[in-house]
Formats: C-alpha cells, structure tokens, sequence
C-alpha cells in the first residue's frame, strides 16, 4: 500500500530496490510547501529504510510533471519568508542529487520552472512525447534559483541553456532528447519506461553506480588531473571495501552477483 504521511505525495515498493514516489497537488503540482515536505520526506523515508537502489518520480496529474514555484504563494510574502521558501526548494533538490540510490524523474507533460529543477536533481530523466521543459523564471523578474543556473548548463551547455533561460521558452521532449536535458525517451507510458530503465540499473553495484555519478559530476569541476586521482581514490575504495570482490568472484565463477 502506499505510504500516505504526506497528503500531496505518496510512495510505494514497486518492486525489490525500485521504489515509486507519486506527486499529486492539482491543478499542476505548483511546489508549494506540503509538496516540498511531502517530497523531503519521501528521499528521507527511502534513505533510512536502506532497501532502495532506484527512486523513479512521477506525477498523478495528466499533462503535468510540476509546473514550478507555488507563485501564489510567492505573492503574499516578504523577502524573508522568499529567501526561507527558496532554501527550502533547493533543499529537496540538493537532497535528492545527494541521496544513497539513484534517481529517476519521469517526466510526461510540463516541467517547467522549478518542476524542471526539481527533475534535474534526479540522476536521469525519462520523458515522453508531451513532455515540455523549461526554465521561465525571467517572465516574473526571477532567475531559476533552486539549482537551474548550475545544473542545467553542466547537462546542456552553456549556450543551450542561456537560449533557454533568456528566451523563457519550453523545449519539447524530442529536442531535451537532442541536447541532452532527457536521458531516455519514450513513445509510450513514462512510468513504464523509467522502470524498465530501473529495472536495468538495479542489477549492478549501488555503491559502484553512485561512485561513477560522483565522478562524472567532478568531471565538470577538476581539472583532468585531478579528476583522475579522484578516479583512482574512488576505484580504490571500491576494491578495499569489498564492492568489487564480490563482482570478481561472480565473474569467476560464472554467476549473478550478490552486491549489497
């Protein structure tokens, strides 16, 4: 049964390692504070539990992954409670990029705004023919400040993403597929393909999956050298605690791995 400790998000087993966490805030899944929490509370519940490799994020909402910021709210606050909502969103992004399994955002209808920040925290992106992303903030006098000027540019580059931040415009999925911005793209239901996308991650080593992740991401911040020491320190650890001795033995001797 889902879980339903946050009323506009609710989380289930899908199957062994896969988990499945549902947003539904109608009309659009605009992140308000409960979607925030809702969402939070999701990463930390997985994280504890300790059994989960893949978290795929979806919406309930037909044509909408998350619109964005709660922009209602947004209108009836000062600049303290701005600053206190936006470390909030940031929050559950930089929480989810963090966090001990790999992610994925199934995106199947608008993800715009903070809806794409939101999705660019997720390890990999899946979208459908519907989908449409974008970072509109320049429209209300705002910049993407939840991760978007940082994340999207190390996806994309940087010319593709000032076209899409300056213009304000919404890249369909076949051209996010184009550049990048999606990992996969489908035909067909989204949730089914990101599963089927987490049914193939879930048969390798987690800590091995997440070490490649981190040294990929500082593929973008190292010089080559560096970056290659870190590449080293990272195999290196693997090999001394034990990951990678159970993969050997499994290739030796002809069988599935057991990684943990």
């Amino acid at each position: 049964m889902p879980n339903q400790q946050a009323e506009v998000v609710t989380w289930r087993t899908e199957s062994a390692g896969v988990r499945v966490v549902t947003m539904a805030r109608p009309p659009a899944n605009a992140l308000g504070i409960p979607l925030l929490d809702g969402l939070m509370a999701a990463i930390d519940d997985a994280a504890a539990a300790g059994d989960t490799k893949v978290m795929v994020i979806t919406s309930a909402l037909d044509g909408f992954f998350a619109a964005g910021a709660d922009i209602k709210h947004m209108a009836t606050i000062d600049a303290a409670a701005f600053t206190a909502y936006g470390d909030r969103m940031r929050a559950v992004n930089d929480r989810l990029a963090a966090a001990p399994f790999l992610s994925i955002a199934a995106i199947d209808g608008l993800a715009l705004g903070g809806g794409l920040e939101l999705a660019l925290g997720a390890t990999l992106r899946v979208a459908g023919p519907r989908a449409a992303l974008g970072l509109p903030e320049v429209k209300i006098g705002l910049i993407p400040g939840a991760g978007g000027t940082q994340r999207l540019p190390r996806l994309v580059g940087r010319g593709r993403a000032l076209d899409m931040m300056l213009t304000a415009r919404q890249v369909p999925a076949a051209e996010a597929y184009a550049i990048g911005l999606v990992d996969r793209l489908t035909d067909g239901d989204v949730q089914k393909a990101a599963l089927a996308l987490a049914d193939e991650l879930i048969g390798a080593s987690l800590p091995a999956q997440l070490a490649v992740v981190r040294t990929v991401d500082a593929a973008g911040d190292l010089p080559l050298a560096d970056g290659q020491r870190y590449e080293l320190a990272q195999e290196q650890q693997l090999f001394e605690q034990g990951e990678a001795a159970e993969g050997i033995a499994a290739f030796v001797e002809k069988r599935r791995p057991r990684f943990r």
